[in-house]
C-alpha cells in the first residue's frame, strides 16, 4: 500500500472510531442496555486496531515519529488521555455524571487529536 492509500484508511478509521464512540456515549445516557450488543463490544476493537495499525505505518512511511515531531508527541498523549476518558464515560464511571463529564472529555480531546492532525500544531488553541 502506498502512503496515501494508508493515510485514507487511517481517516476513515478516524471518522467510523469517533463516530461509533458517539453512538455509544449516547447510549450510554439514554439506553445503556445498547451496550451490551455483541456487535458493539468486539467492532470497536477492530475499527481501532486498524486505525493505529494505519498510523503507525504512516509514521513509518514517512519517517515521522513522536518526540522527534512535537506534533505528533502531542497527539499520542491526547489518544492516551482520550482512551482513559472513555474509558470513564463507557465503562468505569460510577455515576451518570462522572459518565456524561468524562464522555465530553473524551469528545473534547477527539477534537484536539484531530485539530492537530489537520494543522500540524500541538498549540492549536493558542
Amino acid at each position: 500500500m502506498d502512503y496515501l492509500t494508508i493515510r485514507h484508511l487511517h481517516i476513515a478509521c478516524v471518522v467510523l472510531s469517533g463516530s461509533l464512540f458517539v453512538l455509544r456515549g449516547i447510549w450510554m445516557l439514554r439506553n445503556p442496555a445498547m451496550l451490551n450488543r455483541r456487535w458493539v463490544k468486539f467492532l470497536p476493537h477492530i475499527i481501532d486496531t486498524a486505525l493505529l495499525t494505519s498510523a503507525l505505518s504512516l509514521a513509518i512511511i514517512s519517517g515521522q515519529y513522536p518526540i522527534a515531531q512535537n506534533w505528533l508527541s502531542a497527539k499520542l498523549i491526547g489518544l492516551l488521555v482520550y482512551i482513559v476518558l472513555g474509558s470513564i464515560a463507557l465503562k468505569r464511571g460510577k455515576t451518570k455524571l462522572t459518565r456524561t463529564a468524562a464522555f465530553i472529555g473524551a469528545m473534547t480531546v477527539f477534537i484536539y487529536i484531530i485539530s492537530v492532525a489537520v494543522t500540524r500544531q500541538a498549540l492549536v488553541f493558542w
